[in-house]
């Protein structure tokens, strides 16, 4: 099976620290979801951008994230818009070289 990379990236229209306030509840909960590997949390305050970077373990894992109540609750949530959504395979062996993976 092949691992699965999920990028999103979003607008958020409150402040950096209301939105940290925010997501820090969620960290825990996106930690164990099944298939997860790792998340990085991404964020470019002045530009009032944010997202993240998922390692999924393959598509199946991703689809249940994608199509659950996390991410359901992400998409709908009142601060956040301009979401832009990709899904990438791993190239495995180069990302084993540089500890990608």
């Amino acid at each position: 099976m092949t691992a699965k990379i999920l990028q999103i990236n979003f607008k958020f229209n409150v402040s950096k620290e209301d939105y940290e306030k925010a997501v820090s509840p969620l960290a825990n909960d996106i930690a164990a979801v099944p298939g997860l590997r790792w998340k990085v949390w991404i964020m470019n305050a002045e530009e009032r951008e944010a997202g993240g970077i998922l390692l999924f373990e393959d598509a199946s894992s991703l689809e249940a994230y994608t199509s659950g109540p996390i991410a359901e609750g992400i998409l709908n949530h009142p601060a956040l818009s301009d979401f832009n959504v990709k899904v990438f395979d791993v190239m495995e062996e180069q990302s084993k070289v540089t500890r990608g993976i």
